[in-house]
Parts: structure tokens; C-alpha cells; sequence
């Protein structure tokens, strides 16, 4: 089942936009996919959406003044533990798109984005998807979620 489209309004940072239909605030960048992205059929690969979802969360990260470095600096990593992808449209080479991605749940050692991968030729929804994370030290250790990542949330419009 297809999901409601993805109808983007700007607000006044310009990373940042509401969904008209959920109400939901995302982080918005923007990236080309390139010909090593894709496959024999010369769509993109699926295993790549990982790697725009990384680009998403790095982005967003970083937009917000707490960049992943800064966080392993602090003592913390976050690995993945899951992952969620459904694909919609296929991505082809040098398509222009807009990966969206939000802060959703908060436990006391996991974390999750949401992701939203649309093109930005006609705002088709391409692969919406999650990526669950685990806070640990590093010696691998499972920790409670840093203060700064806490407060990431807290901060993050929810509408």
C-alpha cells in the first residue's frame, strides 16, 4: 500500500519542513544518486537507501550543532540494531533527491529515525524507512542515551 504523498510546506529555517498531510516536522537535505549507486537494471540499488538514510541522519545531526564525530568524542556510539525499508519508485542515476529524516522514538538505551526518500523532480515518495540505534560506549558497552542526543529529541518539532 502506497503512503499519502509527501506535500512539503518550508518554514523559516530552511532545512526544515512540515508534511501538509501528517503534521509531521522533517529535516530535509538533498543528494544526486550516482552511477556506482546503481545496479545491473540501473535502478539504485536497494542496499544504498542505507547509506542516504546515513547521509540524512548525519545531516541532521550536524544541522543541529551535535555532530556524530562530537558524539564519539563523548564516549557514545550509536551502531544500528534494525532496520525497516519499503520501497515505492525506483531511484535511477543523477535523479535529484530530497532524503527526509526525523527523530522518532526514544528508550532508555535505543533510539530511531524515520526516514522519507522523495525525488525532487515531482515529490514521488521513492522508500520511506526507519534505523533503529543502540547507545553503547566505546568498548561496546550498552549505556543510557547521552544528555545531548536527549535533548536532540526534546527539541525536535514534533508537528
Amino acid at each position: 500500500m502506497r503512503p499519502k504523498p509527501f506535500i512539503p510546506e518550508f518554514l523559516d529555517k530552511p532545512s526544515f519542513v512540515r508534511d501538509k498531510n501528517s503534521g509531521k516536522v522533517w529535516h530535509r537535505c538533498e543528494q544526486r544518486t550516482l552511477y556506482v549507486d546503481t545496479d545491473r537494471s540501473q535502478a539504485v540499488y536497494h542496499a544504498n537507501y542505507l547509506r542516504y538514510f546515513e547521509f540524512g541522519r548525519a545531516s541532521l545531526m550536524r544541522d543541529a550543532s551535535y555532530p556524530y564525530k562530537k558524539i564519539e568524542e563523548n564516549g557514545y556510539l550509536y551502531p544500528l540494531i534494525k532496520t525497516e525499508l519499503n520501497y515505492y519508485s525506483p531511484l535511477f542515476y543523477d535523479d535529484l533527491i530530497y532524503i527526509h529524516t526525523r527523530p522518532a522514538r526514544l528508550e532508555l538505551v535505543k533510539l530511531q529515525f524515520d526516514y522519507l526518500i522523495t525525488k525532487a523532480e515531482n515529490g514521488e515518495i521513492a522508500c520511506v524507512g526507519f534505523t533503529k540505534h543502540c547507545a553503547v560506549t566505546t568498548k561496546g558497552i550498552p549505556v543510557e542515551i547521552d544528555a545531548q542526543t536527549i535533548r536532540l529529541w526534546q527539541e525536535f518539532p514534533a508537528t
